[in-house]
């Protein structure tokens, strides 16, 4: 079993950044893809970035060049770095691990990120 622990989210004005990270437990197959999706209020959960354990990443439209998603293999820890950020980043953040090949999937718990403006 995978437990992920997000943490790194609060409450920010407009303009300003936060890093949220997810750190992950457990038994996890080493060819895997680290996500982030967020889900605001009314709304569908959404893809925010992805990494594959290669480093490969990709991005929502509404975040490039404004969010960076990392990852340190050793760790088994996926970061979002935050900058710019818009009141419509509102929303709870869950940290995402899925493998492929075996078919498993993880959820965190979320982290709620606020933009005021």
């Amino acid at each position: 079993q995978v437990q992920l622990v997000e943490s790194g989210g609060g409450l920010v004005q407009a303009g300003g950044s936060l890093r949220l990270n997810c750190a992950a437990s457990g038994t996890i197959f080493s060819i895997n893809i680290l996500g982030w999706y967020r889900q605001a209020p009314g709304k569908q959960r959404e893809m925010v970035a992805a990494i594959t354990s290669g480093g490969s990443t990709n991005y929502a439209d509404s975040v490039k060049g404004r969010f960076t998603i990392s990852r340190d293999n050793a760790k088994n820890t996926v970061y979002l770095q935050m900058n710019s950020l818009k009141p419509e980043d509102t929303a709870v953040y869950y940290c995402n691990l899925r493998a492929p090949m075996t078919g498993d999937n993880y959820w965190g718990q979320g982290t709620q990120v606020t933009v005021s403006s």
